[in-house]
C-alpha cells in the first residue's frame, strides 16, 4: 500500500502545526503533509538542514505560504526555543505542537556503551520534554487550549531483543505524557500520544536488518509494515476537536496484539 486515500476534511482549519523530525519521507513529513492537508498552517523542524529544505519545497509544490522551516537539534534547548519563537512570529500563535523526533539502534545492554544509551534517551526522551514544555508555555500564555501529540512506540510495552535505550526512552514518553496532560489540564491543553508498531521508511531500513524487518512484519495482522500516513492520520485525529476529550492517552497504531 503506498500513497493516502484520505481526503482532507479541514480539522485542522486555522490550527498553527509545529512537527519535529519532519525532513525525509517518513512518520514526520507525513503528518506534516497530512496538516497542510487538513486546512493548518505548519512550520516542520529537523536537524538536518538539507533535507529540512527538500521537504519544505515538496510541501510548499502543493502548500505555498502554508508551511514554514527551522531547523533544530530537540537535544539544544536554545534551539528548541529558537523553533517555538520562529514559528509563532511567523504565523501568529501555537496550536499543536508533535513531538515526532526520536532516535533508535540496535545494540543488546551487554555492549552497550553510556554514550549510546544516553544519545537515545536525550533525542527521544528529553527531546520530547523540552519541545513539549516550550510549547506548553506559549500555549498558557496564549491563554489556554492547544494539542501536543507525542510520537512513542509498542516497544515502550513490549519487549524486544536489542532495543532496551529505545524502549526505555519511549516507554517514558508514554508516562510523561499521561503526567504532562495532568499538569495542563486546567488550562484546556491537551498530551496526547501514538505508539506506532512498525511503519515502513528509508531510515528505519537503515538501523534494521531486512531480517528483522522480515519478522516484524509476518507478526502484523494485515503481514505488512504501516505506511507512515496511516500514522499520520492517527496523530492528526488527536490533534483535532474529534478528540477533544481524550488527555494523557497513549493509542496503538498497530495490527499486532500482544
Amino acid at each position: 500500500m503506498t500513497g493516502h486515500s484520505t481526503a482532507g476534511h479541514d480539522l485542522l482549519d486555522g490550527k498553527v502545526v509545529v512537527v519535529t523530525a519532519a525532513a525525509g519521507t517518513g512518520i514526520g513529513s507525513a503528518t506534516a503533509r497530512r496538516c497542510l492537508e487538513e486546512g493548518a498552517r505548519v512550520v516542520i523542524s529537523d536537524h538536518h538542514e538539507r533535507r529540512l529544505a527538500e521537504t519544505l519545497e515538496a510541501l510548499k509544490a502543493d502548500h505555498d505560504g502554508q508551511v514554514a522551516a527551522v531547523p533544530c537539534d530537540v537535544t539544544n534547548e536554545d534551539q528548541v526555543q529558537a523553533l517555538l519563537a520562529s514559528a509563532a512570529e511567523a504565523f501568529g500563535r501555537i496550536d499543536v505542537m508533535i513531538n515526532n523526533a526520536g532516535l533508535g539502534g540496535t545494540r543488546s545492554v551487554v555492549d552497550m556503551t553510556d554514550d549510546e544509551w544516553s544519545r537515545v534517551l536525550d533525542v527521544t526522551l528529553n527531546g520530547t520534554f523540552r519541545c513539549t514544555r516550550a510549547a506548553l508555555k506559549r500555549m498558557v500564555a496564549q491563554g489556554g487550549g492547544g494539542v501536543v501529540v507525542n510520537n512513542a512506540s509498542v516497544v515502550g510495552w513490549r519487549a524486544q531483543r536489542g532495543q532496551a535505550h529505545y524502549a526505555a526512552a519511549k516507554a517514558g514518553v508514554m508516562a510523561f505524557t499521561r503526567c504532562a496532560a495532568m499538569d495542563v489540564a486546567e488550562h484546556g491543553i491537551r498530551v496526547n500520544a501514538v505508539a506506532p508498531s512498525l511503519a515502513a521508511h528509508p531510515f528505519l531500513a537503515k538501523v534494521t536488518s531486512e531480517e528483522l524487518l522480515t519478522e516484524l512484519a509476518a507478526q502484523e495482522a494485515f503481514g505488512r509494515a504501516a505506511q507512515p500516513w496511516e500514522v499520520a492520520n492517527v496523530m492528526v485525529f488527536l490533534a483535532s476537536d474529534y478528540a477533544s476529550y481524550m488527555t494523557g492517552e497513549v493509542v496503538s497504531v498497530s495490527s499486532q496484539h500482544p
